[in-house]
């Protein structure tokens, strides 16, 4: 008799796979493939704004940084946050780093938070390293399987890497870029969300 217990783990190891070979593909979610060093990397359909109107509440992210610390996007309760999905294979994340890190420089004491999701990596060490070579002081999440990403369906798509979101003071998802950024883009994104 087969035990359930193999089997769970293997649909479980099939859904991570699904999950990072569709971040591998071209054709998904109006995305295009880029090749060189960016290769594996699905641009996306570029920057939206989102009316106070039609803004949704932003679900929780949770779980350990890279370094290990607890954290959670309730505690940024009240301030404009910028989430950025990112992962240190990506050539794209490399490129928006230094945009990602001047913004939140500039913006910590306007009551902006900034949170990265960093998702793929098999190791915590890969994301230390790269925050560290990026010199990015604000805290990620480590999501290696995307599990926070999937909070997200409409807004994040797991084969959009990198991706921004800014959630404005009340919670509500405000913009979306599922592309790297400039630093006015991001900027204009803030502004966005922090006139309500």
């Amino acid at each position: 008799m087969f035990s359930k217990r193999p089997l769970r783990r293997a649909a479980a190891l099939a859904a991570v796979a699904v999950i990072a070979l569709v971040g591998c593909t071209s054709g998904n979610g109006g995305g295009k493939s880029v090749g060189g060093d960016q290769q594996g990397y699905v641009q996306g359909d570029g920057i939206k704004l989102i009316s106070a109107g039609d803004r949704k509440s932003a679900p929780n992210v949770e779980g350990r940084t890279v370094d290990g610390q607890d954290i959670s996007l309730e505690q940024f309760k009240g301030k404009v946050v910028v989430l950025n999905v990112w992962g240190s294979w990506c050539g794209p994340c490399r490129s928006e780093a230094p945009n990602l890190q001047k913004v939140y420089d500039t913006t910590k004491d306007a009551g902006v938070a900034f949170l990265g999701i960093n998702t793929r990596d098999t190791s915590p060490d890969a994301a230390r390293m790269f925050e560290q070579r990026q010199q990015i002081t604000y805290p990620s999440v480590y999501d290696p399987e995307g599990k926070q990403i999937l909070k997200f369906p409409g807004n994040l798509n797991p084969a959009a890497i990198p991706s921004t979101l800014v959630i404005d003071k009340d919670g509500r998802i405000a913009a979306r870029a599922l592309r790297g950024i400039t630093e006015e883009e991001l900027r204009s994104m803030v502004d966005y969300a922090m006139k309500g």
